[in-house]
C-alpha cells in the first residue's frame, strides 16, 4: 500500500494545485462582457468556410443573415470543395431568408501545406479585403448566432481594446454519450488555457475557439493570418498563438447565445471528433504523449482506484485520499455540469470519460503513425514539419 499511498498523496496534491493554480480554470463564468455601445459602428465582414454542411446548413446559416448589426457589415461563405451542394443550399438560403449580403465562392483544392479550412478562411479573406472591414468574424458552418451576437462582439472588442474576441460556442449536449462527453470536452479545454490567463496582458497563454472568432483585419494582417499557421490542424489556438505573439490582446470565454448545432450522437462521432487532432495538440512528440498518459492516470484515475483498493484493504489513509482527490475533481467538474443543464450526478464519473479521452488520445497517436491522423472530410494532413515551406 505504501506506493499505492504516495500516489495517492501525489493525486491530491495535483488536485490542490489545479483547483487553486491553474488560473481557476474550472469557474465558467469568463462570459463576453456588455460594454456600451461605439459611437459609429465599424464595418464586419463574415467568413464562413464550409465543406459538406448541407446537414447543419438550414440551422446556421440564417442566424447570421439575420443579424441585426446597426453598420455595414456581409457574409462570405466559401465553399471548400463540398459535394452536397452546400453552396447552392447557401444561395437558396440568402434568397428565402434575406438578411445581409451573402457571397458564395470556392477557391478550389488548396495547394500542398495548406488545411482545407485556412485555405478557404484565405480565400474568404481575401475577398472580405476589398470591401475594408475593420473587423473579421471567423465562425464555422455549424455555429447559429444570437440576432445580437456580432453586435456585442464588435462592442467588447472596441470597449475592451480586443484585436481577438472568441467564444466557446455552447456544443451540443443531447445524447447520452454527448452528455457524458461534451462537457468534458470543454473542461479539459479550459484546464490546457485557462480563460483568465488567455485575456491577460502579457500572459503567455493564447488560444481561440475557432467557431466564433472576432478578429481586427489589421491584426490579422500584421499576423499574417491564415498564411502563417496555414498548416495548422489545431487553427484557432494557432490563431491566436499568432495575435498575441504580435502584440495583440486577445479574450477567450463561454458563450451565452452562440450555438454548435452539430449532432455527435454515437460515441463514435465523438471519438472521431477528438482523436482527428489530439495527437497535433501534442506536436506528434511520443514523449508528451507519455507524459500526458501519464499524468491522465494520475490525476482523473489514482483517485477511484485508491478508495476503492484502500477501502478494500483496509487503509483508510489511502482510502481517505482516494476520495479527497476523488471528490476535488467532482466539485472543480460541477459549474461546467451546470453551464451545460446537465445533472450533477454525472461530476463522479469524469474519471470514466478521461479514461475515453486517454484511449482516443492514444488512438490518434496511432492513427497518425499509420498514415490516418488528422482526418477531417476526406483530407489528412501530414504533421506540420514534413510539409515543405512555400514562404
Amino acid at each position: 500500500m505504501g506506493t499505492l499511498m504516495w500516489t495517492a498523496a501525489g493525486s491530491l496534491a495535483a488536485w490542490l494545485w489545479l483547483l487553486l493554480g491553474q488560473g481557476f480554470f474550472w469557474r465558467t463564468d469568463v462570459r463576453l462582457p456588455s460594454p456600451r455601445d461605439p459611437e459609429v459602428w465599424p464595418p464586419v465582414c463574415v467568413v464562413v468556410p464550409a465543406r459538406d454542411e448541407a446537414a447543419v446548413l438550414a440551422a446556421s446559416l440564417p442566424s447570421l443573415l439575420a443579424q441585426d448589426y446597426p453598420g455595414r457589415a456581409e457574409v462570405f461563405l466559401v465553399d471548400d470543395g463540398s459535394t452536397d451542394g452546400t453552396g447552392g443550399l447557401a444561395r437558396e438560403l440568402s434568397q428565402r431568408h434575406g438578411g445581409l449580403p451573402l457571397t458564395v465562392a470556392s477557391p478550389g483544392e488548396p495547394p500542398a501545406g495548406w488545411t482545407g479550412k485556412l485555405w478557404a478562411v484565405r480565400h474568404g479573406i481575401g475577398l472580405a479585403r476589398a470591401r475594408g472591414p475593420e473587423y473579421l468574424l471567423l465562425t464555422d458552418a455549424d455555429i447559429a448566432h444570437a440576432p445580437d451576437s456580432l453586435r456585442r462582439l464588435v462592442a467588447a472588442a472596441r470597449t475592451g481594446g480586443f484585436d481577438l474576441v472568441s467564444q466557446m460556442a455552447r456544443l451540443r449536449v443531447t445524447s447520452g454519450w454527448e452528455r457524458l462527453v461534451v462537457p468534458a470536452f470543454v473542461y479539459f479545454f479550459a484546464q490546457l488555457y485557462p480563460f483568465r490567463r488567455v485575456g491577460r496582458r502579457g500572459a503567455r497563454t493564447a488560444a481561440a475557439a475557432g467557431g466564433c472568432v472576432l478578429l481586427r483585419a489589421e491584426a490579422a494582417e500584421r499576423a499574417r493570418i491564415p498564411d502563417a499557421i496555414r498548416h495548422a490542424v489545431i487553427d484557432d489556438v494557432a490563431l491566436a498563438r499568432a495575435v498575441k505573439g504580435g502584440g495583440g490582446h486577445i479574450w477567450l470565454g463561454l458563450a451565452d447565445r452562440v450555438d454548435s448545432v452539430r449532432p455527435y450522437p454515437r460515441l463514435h462521432d465523438l471519438w472521431g471528433m477528438v482523436a482527428r487532432s489530439a495527437y497535433a495538440q501534442l506536436r506528434h512528440s511520443p514523449l508528451l504523449l507519455a507524459g500526458t498518459v501519464a499524468g491522465l492516470v494520475l490525476v482523473y484515475l489514482v483517485p477511484p482506484v485508491a478508495l476503492v483498493v484502500g477501502a478494500a484493504g483496509g487503509d483508510g489513509v489511502v482510502a481517505v485520499l482516494g476520495a479527497a482527490a476523488w471528490l476535488v475533481m467532482a466539485g472543480t467538474y460541477l459549474p461546467m455540469l451546470r453551464y451545460y443543464r446537465q445533472p450533477p450526478w454525472l461530476a463522479p464519473l469524469l474519471p470514466f470519460t478521461a479514461a475515453l479521452y486517454l484511449l482516443m488520445t492514444v488512438d490518434s497517436a496511432v492513427r497518425h503513425h499509420q498514415g490516418r491522423g488528422a482526418a477531417w472530410k476526406g483530407r489528412t494532413y501530414a504533421r506540420p514539419d514534413t510539409v515543405a515551406d512555400e514562404g
